[in-house]
């Protein structure tokens, strides 16, 4: 018997490694991809520690310097095999590094391993070989076969993960130079891992910017095919990167094929230590506003994908695409589904600063380029005014609104410029849309007094400006809420026709009519060409927020509203000065004047076979005379 049959040792797992397992796979990662990505990275790992250790011994090269990863997939045999030219293993090294579980010993482990799954932060990979041991979501054997660098021995460990594992000298010529070979007998719910195409997507959406060269053998004997050439384009200099480097990388990790609107690229260093590369694509992803819909910034560690559903930007800034890459994160048990944690906080803040004055410093020095950007994100950004304090005064001033001076959109701070004397707030007009939001009776006064509203068509819109009270000392005002108060901007000539006394009988008369239909009936300063508006109460939401939590659910009827009638309108003061005998056209007049108000604020008559008789009456008075 040789020696190397002589040196077969077997091992039993102390601790009840069959249970451990099961929990590992069926708890700790949700998505079974994720174990090529912990076997490139322990490759990657091995590779790195060679390169340092040959600082002061360069003999543990050899011929052969240069790092690679090598899989091969061998779909006869239903094999996957990771293999590098790192560091490799010695005896000891096998047993300590995938002999973990076991050496942790007893059931105290998998209670560490259980507590930690609902613990922020927990850090086990690393400490008991967790992700080497994700080989056996997808393979029932696995064998590594090792030799360290230096080393003219080479070991070969197995197991089934059921129990126990084995460790054997093997010859030097079946083992690589250096390094590692890991092959794993596949499960036949996993033959797809010997698919290349499958295989270099994984590797390219989670290892592809790792610090070695990967390259894909398609079946044993083929030649291999580099899929990853080991730089990551993050880490260079920025005056090393060209534009189209730019455009490729975010075309690869965006999915886009547009170019982007704006690059952010920065290291950030103190306490805390980062790189960030983020995008604003330059067109308007479709599922933008996707009630389910998360950020698309991916969380690489020492350039190891560890997962994209980090929240890593504000959710007002979805849309961006990147990724962020540290060294100060440990890898976590659950990698793929990883808590936020101080570091996270501090990187969040930090990116979406820098961001926020990316998309700034582009409205500053490209007015063309940042309203493109604007009119594909705006209506998303504005989301940050309602629901981030810390940076509402920055959204705010950064934000841009159609109005009724300009065609194209303007900021709040060329609003404040152009006020008028007198002028004490920023008024605003919501509605589902800019034709209908011009045409609305609630403007006249305002532009019969050359005073600018802010024509606001985004739902969104109609939350923010309830929460955002003012900028820079201005106040927001609905000018479908409330009273006008135009008198003190310009003369009311509509006084002296309000305080005449048939019109005074009249407005009495309309709110006795309507009821509790209104809260109330009154002349308008804010009327100059309708005969009469809907305006909401003073206090509480103006008349498009509440039909947005009506249509919501979220209330169940709105509040009264108010009518306003124009004194100086011809029909209004023919109606006033109508007999007061004849007073069931005078009836049927109010309520037309009523259901009036309401089409022109973009509703239909509330009874609508009321509305149609009192017209027939309408015609039949008129066609008598």
């Amino acid at each position: 018997m040789s020696d190397v049959e002589m040196s077969v040792e077997k091992h039993v797992f102390e601790a009840d490694v069959a249970k451990l397992l099961h929990l590992m796979v069926h708890s700790v990662y949700s998505d079974k991809n994720v174990f090529l990505r912990e076997l490139i990275s322990n490759a990657a790992d091995a590779c790195e520690k060679l390169r340092y250790e040959a600082i002061v011994a360069p003999e543990l090269l050899g011929s052969n310097p240069a790092p690679r990863i090598t899989l091969t997939l061998d779909e006869e045999k239903t094999r996957l095999i990771v293999e590098d030219n790192g560091i490799g293993m010695s005896r000891d090294e096998l047993v300590e590094s995938l002999g973990t579980i076991a050496r942790s010993g007893t059931r105290a482990f998998m209670e560490r391993i259980e507590a930690a799954q609902g613990k922020e932060g927990a850090q086990l990979i690393g400490q008991f070989g967790v992700g080497f041991y994700s080989a056996f979501m997808v393979a029932d054997n696995v064998d590594v076969v090792s030799r360290r660098a230096g080393s003219d021995k080479a070991w070969h460990w197995t197991s089934d993960g059921k129990g126990s594992y084995t460790v054997s000298s093997i010859e030097p010529a079946e083992a690589p130079a250096r390094g590692t070979r890991i092959t794993l007998h596949l499960k036949d719910d996993a033959k797809t891992y010997t698919s290349r195409w499958t295989v270099e997507r994984i590797v390219k959406d989670q290892s592809g910017h790792v610090p070695v060269p990967i390259s894909i053998v398609e079946k044993p004997g083929a030649e291999p095919a580099q899929v990853a050439d080991g730089t990551a384009l993050w880490t260079k200099q920025k005056s090393e990167i060209s534009k189209d480097d730019y455009t490729d990388f975010y075309r690869g990790v965006s999915g886009h094929y547009d170019e982007p609107a704006l690059t952010v690229h920065f290291r950030a260093e103190g306490r805390h230590e980062y790189t960030a590369l983020a995008f604003v694509p330059g067109s308007k992803p479709f599922d933008l506003f996707d009630p389910d819909r998360k950020g698309r910034m991916k969380l690489y560690v020492k350039r190891v994908f560890i997962t994209d559903e980090a929240e890593l930007l504000p959710r007002y800034l979805r849309f961006a695409r990147g990724l962020v890459d540290t060294a100060d994160l440990p890898l976590n048990v659950s990698r793929e589904m990883i808590q936020e944690s101080p570091l996270l906080a501090n990187i969040r803040k930090g990116l979406t600063n820098r961001l926020l004055t990316g998309i700034e410093k582009l409205a500053e020095s490209d007015a063309d380029a940042f309203t493109k950007l604007w009119e594909n994100f705006g209506s998303v950004i504005k989301e940050g005014i309602y629901e981030d304090f810390e940076r509402r005064s920055q959204l705010l001033a950064l934000s841009r609104f159609r109005t009724t001076a300009e065609d194209k959109p303007r900021a709040l701070s060329d609003y404040l410029k152009d006020m008028k004397e007198g002028q004490t707030a920023i008024y605003y007009l919501t509605g589902d849309s800019l034709a209908q939001l011009q045409a609305s009776p609630q403007l006249e006064g305002f532009r019969a007094r050359g005073i600018e509203v802010l024509l606001l068509t985004d739902p969104v819109d109609s939350f923010w400006v309830t929460t955002a009270p003012d900028f820079e000392g201005k106040p927001f005002k609905s000018i479908t809420q409330g009273a006008a108060d135009l008198a003190g901007i310009a003369k009311d000539e509509s006084a002296a026709a309000a305080a005449n006394p048939s019109m005074t009988e009249f407005v009495a008369f309309a709110k006795t009519t309507l009821g509790d239909v209104v809260s109330d009936v009154r002349t308008s300063d804010r009327l100059t060409e309708s005969a009469v508006c809907l305006v909401a109460p003073e206090h509480g939401p103006d008349l498009q927020l509440q039909k947005m939590l009506q249509g919501a659910g979220r209330v169940e009827g709105r509040a009264k509203p108010i009518l306003e009638i124009n004194p100086a309108h011809a029909l209004i003061a023919a109606l006033a000065a109508a007999p007061a005998e004849d007073e069931g056209f005078l009836h049927d007049a109010v309520k037309l004047l009523f259901d009036e108000a309401r089409v022109l604020d973009g509703d239909k008559p509330e009874d609508p076979r009321a509305f149609a008789e009192r017209l027939s009456r309408l015609f039949a008075r008129a066609l008598k005379r």
